[in-house]
């Protein structure tokens, strides 16, 4: 099973897209998922700097195995969990 997130409904609401990247870790765990995939889009790349940040949080990064960019889109994220 995996989980999608697509944030191009909320790019321009920072409060949102910090609560939807925390629910979104909490379903993963929750559900016991392997794969979450963050889809922050192409743009100028401010989004996914910033999914990228919040992933990069120390108490973030230890919920999670590991994040993949996408080599074939841009605006694509994996998040590896191991449960």
């Amino acid at each position: 099973m995996k989980l999608k997130l697509d944030l191009h409904d909320i790019y321009n609401r920072g409060t949102d897209i910090d609560r939807a990247l925390n629910d979104i870790m909490d379903e993963a765990e929750h559900k016991r998922v392997k794969t979450v995939e963050i889809i922050p889009g192409k743009g100028s790349g401010q989004l996914k700097k910033r999914v990228l940040r919040f992933l990069d949080r120390k108490d973030i990064k230890a919920r999670y195995h590991r994040v993949e960019k996408d080599s074939k889109n841009f605006g694509r994220l994996f998040v590896y969990f191991k449960h």
